[in-house]
């Protein structure tokens, strides 16, 4: 059972930081430069529909991805079993963080396509809301009401 619950927030936590770690890469490639960098910027349209997508896939996925998860943790992972409950708060923290993931990587690619600072803001968003996401093993504890055994 402890091992499981380690191994669980472990692969969490690395899925965290690939998360943050896309950002980054994608934030060096863009300030590096290339033939991408700004392509659409000088177009009114496509910069006007990439920040509205933009925009849209921020409010819809972070509020989604924060509540969805509570939603699921008090009408199915609270029910299930030991071993079910602990399947399924790792593939719903995995679909909060692609969840998240959307905008974030939307709102970079379309900062540099467009030189667009929304792309810029709603990626802020996500990656703050993300925070409220962090993993590890004493959260996990706490939102499947595990209590540690006490060592005597």
């Amino acid at each position: 059972m402890e091992e499981q619950l380690k191994r669980i927030a472990f692969h969490l936590k690395v899925l965290f930081v690939v998360f943050w770690l896309l950002p980054a890469i994608l934030i060096v490639i863009g300030e590096i430069g290339g033939d991408w960098v700004g392509q659409y910027a000088d177009n009114v349209r496509a910069t006007y529909f990439a920040e509205t997508l933009s925009i849209l896939l921020t409010a819809i996925c972070v509020p989604v991805s924060l509540k969805l998860f509570a939603w699921v943790l008090a009408r199915k992972i609270d029910y299930a079993g030991f071993s079910q409950a602990l399947r399924l708060y790792s593939i719903w923290s995995k679909v909060r963080i692609a969840l998240l993931a959307l905008p974030v990587l939307a709102g970079i690619t379309v900062y540099y396509l467009m030189m667009s600072s929304t792309g810029a803001l709603c990626a802020c968003i996500a990656l703050v809301a993300s925070l409220f996401c962090l993993p590890g093993e004493e959260r996990m504890r706490k939102e499947l009401q595990i209590n540690k055994k006490e060592e005597v």
